[in-house]
């Protein structure tokens, strides 16, 4: 473990890493082009250690040292104690996970190396909640999705309600950010995928009737909260899928939507 210190000044330059955790656009400005992202709780921490990931410093309460103190003992970043009142004036959240680290990001995969060796792949467009992108990408880990391509103006995955809802699952499933959209798609089906389109509009085939080969290359494409997929990319896509609904019920939540596509096309 790198050396202890004991603050209490939120503005102290060295916590600048933490600074107004929940400002948005503040953040999305600080993080990526400054090469950082922010690990909250020690499960997440200990995930993003295994995945190969720097550590540029550790944030906590006293009381939560000990707990984090396996987390961090092969890191030599610096370590900072400070009170619950010094933590949430400077991060302007009660940090009650207890421990949060400051964390080195490593370069982006490109979408070639994404899609070299994935069987399935979910193909996100424009979608900008931090918790759903989070959602799909702890389902994709589990329903045996090995790979993400999100749109250039998608939600960072790497932002910390995203990281803290996929519970690390961010740093597992490679992911790749498209340089051209909806090109990407046409990429996509290059490389020998199937593109199905997930949508509730008139004329989709039910996902269920969707013949899967076991050899097949298939990519679920979901679009952005609300508005759904753009008419362009659906378009491109080979097939329109739909899940049935009851009860006059519409849609469902993207990652909810998202996540029984991956387990019905895990067959």
């Amino acid at each position: 473990m790198g050396t202890v210190y004991e603050v209490d000044d939120p503005d102290d330059p060295r916590l600048a890493d933490y600074r107004s955790l929940t400002d948005v656009a503040l953040r999305s400005s600080i993080e990526a082009p400054h090469g950082l992202f922010i690990a909250e709780g020690a499960l997440v921490i200990e995930r993003a250690r295994a995945a190969g990931y720097s550590l540029r410093s550790a944030l906590m309460t006293p009381e939560w040292l000990e707990r984090t103190a396996p987390v961090l003992s092969n890191s030599d970043a610096p370590v900072y104690l400070g009170s619950d009142a010094t933590l949430r004036a400077l991060t302007g959240f009660h940090v009650h996970r207890g421990a949060l680290a400051s964390v080195q990001r490593q370069p982006l995969r490109t979408l070639g190396d994404v899609i070299r060796s994935a069987r399935r792949l979910a193909v996100i467009e424009d979608m900008v909640n931090h918790t759903n992108l989070g959602a799909i990408f702890r389902t994709a880990a589990a329903l045996g999705v090995d790979g993400v391509v999100i749109s250039p103006r998608a939600a960072d995955p790497l932002y910390r309600r995203s990281v803290r809802v996929s519970m690390g699952a961010v740093f597992t499933v490679p992911y790749a950010r498209a340089e051209t959209w909806p090109d990407a798609i046409d990429e996509v089906k290059a490389a020998g995928f199937r593109t199905l389109a997930l949508t509730p509009r008139d004329g989709a085939l039910d996902l269920g009737e969707v013949a899967v080969d076991i050899d097949d290359r298939l990519a679920i494409v979901v679009g952005t909260e609300g508005e759904g997929l753009s008419d362009e990319v659906a378009e491109r896509c080979e097939v329109a899928v739909r899940i049935p609904m009851s009860a006059g019920i519409d849609s469902l939540n993207v990652a909810t939507a998202a996540g029984i596509a991956f387990w019905e096309l895990r067959r």
